[in-house]
């Protein structure tokens, strides 16, 4: 059983759900977002609350049952209230700048790294540390995944693009004599 599924969703006054066919949509203060589910979980939306029941006991609707329940939490947050994710760059002359719609990073290579940024999502960047904002946490984490896998920390000096937060285990180097 799942912990999560069983949990009554609740949702604010001003954000509307709405269930058609397989797909969930989400109207909020800052926008839309919609979902394709499929139909191994039966969603039903009351007044300012979403239940959600497994159809048949099998293995992988009692799974699903959790994880669309999950979707729909994040889908409820995102429309109020934005995701953020910072990243930090840390080395001598790495840096990231916002150009109209890419993002440029310097990150010791002999060429800049342009990355295009997603309609949807707003990154700011700013003395080091580069600010992911979105309604849809896949996008915000994704995108932010992906930025953090063009430089990893490296453990000795810690150089690289980490997660605000993360912790870099560091090494000692060598030991002069």
């Amino acid at each position: 059983m799942s912990r999560i599924g069983k949990k009554v969703i609740e949702f604010p006054e001003k954000t509307e759900v709405t269930v058609s066919g397989s797909t969930v949509s989400v109207k909020g203060p800052k926008g839309t977002l919609q979902r394709d589910l499929t139909k191994n979980v039966a969603i039903d939306v009351a007044a300012r609350t979403v239940t959600l029941t497994p159809l048949s006991s099998n293995l992988e609707d009692l799974a699903l049952w959790g994880t669309y329940a999950s979707h729909i939490v994040n889908m409820v947050k995102g429309v109020n209230e934005s995701f953020t994710k910072k990243l930090i760059i840390e080395g001598i002359g790495f840096k990231a700048e916002v150009k109209g719609t890419d993002l440029v990073l310097a990150l010791g290579f002999s060429h800049p790294v342009k990355k295009p940024i997603p309609t949807t999502l707003k990154v700011t960047s700013d003395k080091g540390i580069v600010t992911i904002t979105g309604m849809n946490k896949e996008e915000v984490g994704q995108f932010a995944a992906e930025i953090r896998a063009l430089k990893k920390p490296e453990p000795y000096k810690g150089k690289g693009i980490r997660y605000e937060g993360e912790v870099i285990r560091r090494k000692q180097g060598k030991k002069s004599v």
